[in-house]
């Protein structure tokens, strides 16, 4: 850099708009309680909340559906009993059968 580049840059910096303008930078990106970090993390709480309540609303269809399912149909009635339940019929066994983890 030359003498000249120096001094005009040394001028820029010793500005007081400069200043004022540097220190307000700051204080809001990085002293502030609403601060950068701080609306970064909010932002990323919104969107997982958002992806909660997508799946939770998928999951109230599903089960309002099922739920029509079951008021008329009568063998998805005994389907869900017998799935869920483990009901059974008096003239037949049930048999769980289970996988085992190591």
């Amino acid at each position: 850099m030359t003498p000249e580049n120096r001094t005009k840059i040394w001028k820029i910096v010793k500005n007081k708009y400069f200043i004022a303008i540097f220190i307000f930078l700051i204080v809001i990106l990085f002293l502030d309680e609403n601060n950068l970090f701080v609306v970064r993390s909010l932002n990323h709480d919104v969107a997982e909340l958002k992806y909660t309540v997508d799946t939770m609303q998928q999951g109230i269809y599903r089960d309002s559906v099922q739920a029509e399912r079951l008021k008329y149909d009568l063998d998805s009635i005994e389907r869900f009993g017998r799935e869920n339940y483990y009901m059974k019929a008096p003239n037949e066994d049930v048999f769980v059968v289970t996988r085992e983890e190591n």
